[in-house]
């Protein structure tokens, strides 16, 4: 898509109807999260020149399009769409339409239906772009006033207590924060697996994000659990922000433990490349380390 200049965004702004030139393709739109003002000027344009517009509830979706004056072709798509309907979509875009892909809120594709779809049609080879904007699980990391230099999104966390204590066992060791969502009704056995497998770590319930009721509370796990028991659960979208591991720094003692073991079973560069990706030490540091010790053994 060509770049528009200023007076082409002014006119277009004072003429929603204005001709806009939009290059074929599988267009993917974010939409708001919650308050319909957070849309980009560009996604309404796609929208509003879009051929055709797909989308994970038609209902939702015309509710945003009804706020912004916007006539568009509705069709559902969702993960559950089979390869036959994925295949009429590319085949539209192939035809030269614009197709706008759309979640009920935030970004497709984000624990939302899509993937499948963009899949087909990079192996078209039809063209394919993102229009982005509002996102749930960075909205939540924001606010959340946990550490945002590294962070994981993990997606829905499972409604059984085994899958879901296995989930958060996978994302233990990880240096960094942990985004996930999950519902009300399971929130207090959430938490109750975030201390059993995680052990004492902050986590922020971040609720309603761009909404009248937004709010954020953050504590150790035990302290929220007994605060929404006696509260009561809270209501709307909720997405959890848990606390990256504290860091323990490792002994030079220990260090020099850790390559030997290595260096049982494997070479001295692969046992230094091992070592130095559980420790965060330098590899060259520790490849030195284990020469000396392969020789002196």
């Amino acid at each position: 898509m060509s770049v528009m200049s200023m007076d082409d965004i002014e006119k277009t702004t004072e003429n929603p109807e204005a001709s806009v030139h939009l290059k074929a393709g599988l267009y993917i739109v974010a939409t708001p999260i919650g308050n319909l003002r957070d849309i980009s000027l560009r996604a309404l344009e796609v929208l509003r020149h879009a051929d055709v517009i797909m989308c994970e509830d038609t209902r939702m979706t015309r509710k945003l399009l009804h706020a912004y004056q916007i006539k568009g072709k509705l069709y559902p798509y969702n993960d559950h769409s089979d390869e036959a309907r994925r295949h009429s979509i590319v085949e539209q875009v192939s035809a030269g339409q614009v197709v706008a892909l759309v979640s009920d809120a935030g970004m497709p594709l984000i624990s939302d239906p899509g993937y499948k779809l963009v899949r087909d049609c990079e192996a078209e080879g039809v063209y394919i772009t993102t229009i982005p904007g509002a996102s749930a699980p960075l909205a939540a990391l924001q606010i959340s006033g946990l550490p945002s230099d590294r962070f994981c999104f993990i997606g829905f966390l499972p409604n059984k207590t085994g899958a879901r204590q296995k989930l958060l066992a996978q994302w233990r060791d990880v240096p960094g924060t942990l985004i996930a969502f999950e519902t009300a009704p399971r929130l207090l056995a959430a938490l109750q697996d975030i201390e059993t497998v995680l052990g004492m770590r902050e986590v922020a319930v971040v609720r309603e994000i761009t909404k009248m009721y937004e709010e954020v509370r953050k504590d150790m796990p035990a302290v929220l659990r007994a605060h929404y028991e006696e509260e009561g659960l809270p209501r709307g979208e909720i997405v959890l922000v848990i606390a990256p591991p504290e860091e323990v720094e490792i002994s030079d003692e220990a260090v020099h433990d850790m390559i030997r073991d290595a260096l049982q079973t494997m070479r001295t560069k692969e046992a230094a490349a091992a070592v130095a990706e559980k420790t965060g030490r330098k590899k060259n540091d520790l490849y030195n380390i284990a020469l000396k010790i392969s020789k002196d053994s």
